[in-house]
């Protein structure tokens, strides 16, 4: 077991932040960049990779679904997922956030709060992003625990990699309130430390 100092972890970066996105308020352009992040790094590829992605859109002024979608197709394969140094997944990766801002403007009015509103519990809320094309548990995971303090039904179990990358630290989870900022920020520098 390696302890780690517990101060430097609840006072974690989240990933949210790193990439300049205020989830704070709830706002829903925030809501749905840290969307479009989140599904980015629930793909197979690196942080790095996604982050640089991200930025792409970023450049493009492709931070909305409404922009994304009339951007279209080629354009997200190239330049946006280029430069973003996507080489095997760019195709898909563009079709499943295409498919992804199409149903969020057709079922949503394109406002990921309101699907927040919609769902009934934690359980229907996960289960209607899980719905979303390519979105699978990880992804969820990813979006929902950064909003946990923000949005009231956002309250995801921590992944396995998570928890054990608490056990080897030596870090007890259950001491923290699952809905506070610090318990994303310790998770958050749990996921950095996961291969440690």
């Amino acid at each position: 077991m390696i302890a780690m100092d517990i101060d430097d972890l609840e006072s974690s970066e989240l990933y949210s932040e790193e990439l300049d996105i205020d989830l704070s308020s709830g706002d829903d352009d925030a809501v749905f960049e840290w969307f479009l992040a989140s599904v980015l790094f629930g793909g197979r590829i690196s942080e790095d990779i996604a982050k640089r992605t991200y930025r792409a859109f970023e450049r493009h002024d492709l931070l909305t679904p409404g922009d994304i979608v009339d951007a279209g197709f080629d354009f997200l394969v190239d330049p946006v997922m280029q430069e973003g140094g996507y080489v095997r997944y760019d195709n898909q990766r563009s079709e499943q956030i295409l498919r992804n801002c199409r149903t969020l403007l057709d079922e949503y009015d394109g406002r990921l709060n309101e699907l927040h509103e919609a769902a009934e519990d934690e359980d229907d809320l996960e289960d209607r992003l899980d719905a979303f094309y390519g979105v699978g548990p990880v992804t969820v995971n990813i979006f929902l625990r950064e909003l946990r303090p923000v949005w009231e039904k956002s309250d995801p179990d921590p992944l396995d990699t998570i928890r054990d990358a608490a056990e080897r630290h030596d870090v007890d989870l259950d001491r923290y309130d699952r809905k506070s900022e610090t318990f994303a920020r310790v998770e958050a520098g749990l996921v950095r430390r996961r291969h440690e």
